[in-house]
């Protein structure tokens, strides 16, 4: 029976419904889940953390693969509901907590590295990814669920119209591999939108580094606040005419047109300026 039918019901007796102000779409299609599942491919020997497990559809499976499995659930009633599920595993521990402040260095020992899984809500999918990049160094890959314009633009490359902030940075920590789509249909509730599972797997090494992850974020968010103007004019409001000029692009260019490299060279120009302003 899958939870489609199958009304999960709380301490109190009453059936659980999915909660808009969690963002709770519950995933009951048995394929989906075990294609989400081969294509995590969880091993004893690796430490699992999902995000959201709401009532345990992929949980269940990755509890199996026998390796320590930590879920974040922020909803208390299913952590309640998940704790009593799952009481007999030795290897699944609860957290009834919100993501964005959980503390990740708190599960990690010296031996492995975090696989993170999660069905992400869509109005905190941003902001719970680049909580987690903050400790990329502790991560070996995530696999998350996420709208499909999202994963859309995670993966975008220059020129193509899905490219912009998000996935510049993202794709600075990590390597993104779009791996399927998901119907609507294999929710409860339905979402009005569609659905794609992608793997975020942090860079060993990064292809470029910037001088300073803070400059990058403000010269791609100033040039994407602006995305129909060139850089010149969106630049020029944290830049001056010297930096500008040092620029090794084209600033008649748009934004969408540059490389994560190109963003990394004028950022760092701009890291060097604040630099000698501040000594100065």
């Amino acid at each position: 029976m899958n939870a489609k039918t199958r009304k999960i019901r709380l301490s109190n007796g009453m059936p659980h419904q999915a909660r808009k102000r969690f963002g709770q779409n519950f995933l009951h299609d048995k394929p989906v889940i075990a294609r989400i599942v081969d294509a995590i491919d969880p091993q004893p020997d690796q430490h699992l953390l999902e995000i959201g497990p709401g009532q345990g559809a992929i949980t269940d499976l990755l509890a199996q693969a026998g390796g320590p499995l930590d879920c974040v659930e922020l909803d208390r009633d299913l952590a309640d509901f998940l704790e009593k599920r799952f009481a007999r595993h030795g290897n699944v521990a609860i957290h009834q907590q919100d993501i964005l402040k959980f503390d990740l260095a708190a599960l990690i020992n010296r031996n492995s590295k975090l696989r993170i899984i999660g069905n992400l809500p869509y109005n905190i999918s941003t902001p719970v990814m680049f909580h987690l990049l903050q400790n990329a160094e502790l991560i070996e890959d995530m696999t998350f669920m996420l709208q499909l314009e999202v994963v859309q633009r995670l993966g975008a490359k220059p020129g193509n119209k899905n490219y912009g902030r998000l996935g510049i940075m993202v794709q600075y920590f990590c390597e993104v591999e779009h791996l399927f789509n998901v119907p609507s249909a294999a929710f409860t509730p339905k979402p009005k939108v569609s659905s794609a599972i992608v793997r975020l797997r942090p860079h060993a090494r990064r292809e470029v580094e910037a001088r300073s992850l803070e400059a990058l974020q403000t010269v791609v968010r100033t040039a994407f606040n602006l995305r129909r103007k060139t850089l010149k004019n969106s630049l020029k409001a944290i830049m001056s005419g010297d930096t500008l000029a040092q620029i090794p692009v084209n600033l008649s260019e748009r934004p969408e047109n540059l490389s994560l490299s190109d963003y990394v060279a004028i950022s760092d120009l701009f890291a060097q300026e604040l630099n000698q302003s501040h000594h100065d």
